[in-house]
């Protein structure tokens, strides 16, 4: 319950975020790549917390063997790669980065969209081959034309803004109503944004309501002539369809950032079905990948998880009940208890407190349909024991000390 904190950082993640760590007092080592499943579990277990990005998997399969973890740390957006539910169940929280990539990202679709408008890929390749292809033909300004956002999130209305200043029209749909940033004007479905956009741009994450989103149907409504951009996840879009619109000159590019299926590291090789199409700007998932982005992701969740870790602190977790403690006094003990959310809990509870004859300064207690989040506060002698006795009941998950 009160035991040392050891960080693992799995892919490449910042060295900056070791350094936060090690700042704190948490021993922390880093990897360069993922691990395989096998090989992940049997590393892991020498560790209270990992931090990984979004090619390491943390499935049930895993998370069942690693019941010593405290906390995760993704350091990216996206967490399905995270069995949040699982997690949540064992009482491990996780947090993520939801706002440090979201420049870096909105500049790589600003970046493509020109680049696509002016077919800069197949030019710039040719000029290496030695080909001079100088044409007007076919090549637009991005100036008056219409952008289409599906998902107005963080990413998504950040685009908006850099589109605007460009001189676009924007226009976007997202399934919660949105305050448009800006002249951008929201659309009331996905299907007539589709119909009157020039470029159509993804930023949505990875549920089964968005698996699978842009197939035939989608990519046939689109405008003649009109461009697709993915940099949300790999399963929005049906590649196969794409391939097909695009060979058929329904649309006139694509850039893509994410795909179904993408290589384990740098060594491994890359296949896809659009490798080899006109005009089309394929990139190795590098929406979030510049070293601003990757300084900021590694401060915010190190920061998150030190809170945690050294004050039990939750904001920001993305599958936990919130609970912020603040700071606790020099003279206070801190007990931190994740239970099952049934009743009686906090009566069991505040009973052991009284028969330890304990003085409890200060109790923060959040829940969510499954579990609840305790922190308590204690200015008395006697606390380890207590937070055994807390942790023996046949409701607690996992209780510690801070």
């Amino acid at each position: 319950m009160g035991a040392v904190q050891k960080v693992l950082l799995l892919e490449g993640i910042h060295m900056g975020a070791q350094q936060r760590f090690q700042e704190a007092g948490i021993e922390t080592d880093l990897l360069s790549g993922a691990l395989p499943e096998i090989e992940l579990i049997e590393k892991i277990q020498g560790y209270t917390v990992v931090g990984i990005r979004s090619k390491s998997q943390l499935k049930e399969s895993v998370l069942s063997r690693a019941l010593h973890l405290n906390a995760i740390g993704a350091f990216c957006i996206g967490t399905n790669q995270i069995d949040l539910r699982y997690a949540n169940s064992i009482g491990v929280p996780v947090f993520n980065a939801p706002y440090s990539n979201t420049r870096s990202v909105a500049e790589l679709v600003i970046s493509e969209m020109i680049a696509l408008s002016r077919n800069l890929g197949d030019i710039n390749s040719l000029a290496h081959k030695g080909q001079w292809k100088k044409s007007a033909k076919g090549h637009r300004e991005v100036r008056g034309k219409t952008l289409g956002i599906v998902g107005y999130g963080h990413i998504g209305s950040q685009v908006s803004v850099l589109a605007e200043s460009l001189g676009l029209n924007v226009i976007y749909y997202d399934i919660v109503k949105k305050l448009p940033l800006g002249n951008a004007t929201a659309m009331e479905s996905m299907e007539e944004l589709l119909i009157h956009s020039d470029f159509v741009t993804l930023h949505v994450p990875e549920t089964d309501m968005t698996r699978n989103m842009i197939g035939e149907k989608q990519l046939e409504s689109m405008k003649p002539a009109s461009y697709l951009i993915n940099a949300s996840r790999g399963t929005v879009v049906v590649i196969e369809a794409l391939v097909r619109f695009l060979k058929s000159g329904h649309l006139s590019g694509a850039a893509v950032d994410v795909f179904p299926k993408e290589p384990k590291n740098n060594q491994e090789a890359f296949e896809s079905p659009l490798c080899g199409l006109e005009n089309v700007l394929l990139t190795p998932h590098i929406g979030g990948s510049t070293e601003e982005a990757q300084v900021a992701i590694g401060q915010e969740v190190s920061e998150s998880l030190i809170r945690y870790l050294q004050m039990g602190s939750t904001f920001g977790a993305v599958n936990f009940p919130q609970v912020e403690p603040g700071i606790k006094s020099e003279k206070a003990q801190r007990v931190l208890n994740v239970h099952k959310n049934v009743p009686g809990v906090m009566k069991e509870i505040n009973s052991l407190v009284s028969n330890a004859g304990a003085n409890i300064v200060s109790q923060h207690l959040s829940t969510d349909e499954n579990i609840g989040y305790l922190v308590m506060d204690f200015e008395s002698e006697g606390i380890v024991q207590l937070a055994k006795e807390i942790d023996s009941m046949d409701f607690s998950i996992k209780t510690r000390r801070v």
